[in-house]
């Protein structure tokens, strides 16, 4: 097959970046899954943005705080400034927020001094997900290939000239392209308890330690304070920070407080280790009763009925809950326009590292972050676009790939250990 620029990965980074290439061009968008079961479309808080001028040291310093000061300060502020621009695509192409009349509401999270995310009820990952995907099916240019596989990346002399990947029979492919963009995701399919995805397993992270493509803090991964306590496999169910940012609060056995909830997710986390540990338990407890019946109900209205279809109704009690892996910090290194050290391959997403999070992510930064440098790798492309002069077709060799998943899995986790080694 051959297109002009292949995107692996369809959740916000990958559909949005597509979006924003020219029209003229070709472009193909595999997705190891179907297209709705990216993690995007399980961000249940919402999206940071920059609500005027005033706002902007704070939502800097809360960014940079978060992330221990280890953020790139650059790459941090074309964020925070592309963010109304971000916005304003979105409710172009469908998407709608809270409002009250024609202004939108706004909600607070954990380590934010200010109310500053934008949410469609407690799915706002879905609802911007979901009209980006359409938005996407309906342009002639985009074809999107659902159960497809990317195994190896198409390179030589440190040009990436496509992929190769197998469908859901098993039958390997080529792809050749003038561009490849890696927007697969995070990697808590290699975690045993994850709010992410089992599918997703760091796929491009492997390809990048193959060919030695320079990545950046592999190590830094963050554990979501609060998941629904399951002792059901598969992944977690996420209770979104928001609810502690309207006011939830956490208790141990004794039904006391100890933390403050609206710290940091890492200095959250660490606590709710701290007091199972202390008291031999598996999870601690989240009550929402400070926050009023009608507004959980109207805001929460996803995790109010997960909770009842599990036998909690947090209108009347605290729910179990755990911290999980949830987000991945680390990734390829980019640079400001999502480019790697690999010519013609970018990286967005979660799979990326911009140094926007730095080592912990604020709260509801992981949607506004993958869209406004996917939206910079696709004006990047159009702006230098040039295509290859010798890119010929080639047989895939398929044995191979023979046990390639246990490999690549194998191989992130022991880079992941090594750099965390390193940073002791």
């Amino acid at each position: 097959m051959k297109c002009d620029i292949i995107i692996v990965g369809c959740g916000v980074a990958g559909l949005y970046c597509a979006l924003n290439l020219p029209e003229d061009k070709n472009i193909v968008i595999v997705t190891k899954n179907v297209a709705p079961k990216s993690d995007s479309f399980l961000a249940q808080g919402g999206i940071c943005v920059l609500r005027d001028e005033d706002d902007f040291s704070s939502f800097f310093e809360d960014t940079m705080k978060a992330g221990h000061y280890e953020n790139n300060p650059d790459s941090v502020e074309i964020m925070i400034r592309s963010s109304q621009e971000v916005i304003g695509d979105l409710v172009s192409f469908g998407v709608q927020f809270e409002k009250d009349g024609d202004a939108f509401t706004y909600t607070r999270e954990g380590a934010h001094s200010r109310p500053r995310i934008l949410f469609h009820e407690d799915e706002t990952g879905k609802e911007i997900t979901s009209n980006l995907l359409e938005t996407a099916r309906n342009r002639k240019n985009i074809t999107l290939i659902e159960n497809f596989t990317m195994v190896d990346l198409i390179c030589n002399e440190d040009i990436c000239k496509g992929i190769i990947g197998h469908d859901a029979d098993g039958r390997f492919i080529a792809i050749n392209a003038d561009y490849t963009v890696l927007a697969t995701g995070g990697i808590g399919g290699l975690f045993k308890h994850s709010t992410n995805y089992r599918h997703l397993t760091g796929d491009a992270i492997a390809l990048a330690l193959k060919y030695g493509i320079k990545l950046q803090n592999i190590d830094y991964i963050q554990i979501h304070p609060t998941t629904l306590y399951t002792k059901k496999h598969g992944r977690e169910f996420l209770i979104s920070e928001s609810v502690r940012g309207e006011g939830a609060i956490l208790l141990n056995s004794k039904g006391e407080r100890f933390v403050n909830e609206l710290l940091p997710r890492d200095v959250v986390a660490n606590a709710i280790f701290d007091e199972m540990k202390k008291e031999g338990s598996e999870h601690v407890w989240l009550s929402l009763a400070p926050i009023p019946e009608e507004e959980i109900r109207t805001h929460f209205p996803n995790i109010y009925q997960h909770c009842l279809e599990e036998g909690y109704d947090v209108t009347k009690e605290p729910i179990p809950v755990v911290p999980s892996q949830h987000y991945f910090m680390g990734g390829i290194d980019v640079d400001k326009n999502s480019k790697t050290s690999m010519d013609r391959l970018f990286a967005v997403g979660e799979t990326a590292c911009n140094g926007v999070h730095g080592k912990n992510r604020l709260a509801s930064n992981s949607l506004l972050e993958s869209l406004v440098f996917a939206k910079r790798a696709a004006q990047n492309i159009s702006a230098t676009y040039t295509p290859l002069t010798n890119n010929p077709e080639f047989t895939v060799d398929a044995s191979q790939y023979e046990g390639y998943q246990e490999k690549y899995k194998e191989s992130v986790l022991n880079a992941i250990e090594k750099e965390r080694k390193s940073h002791e």
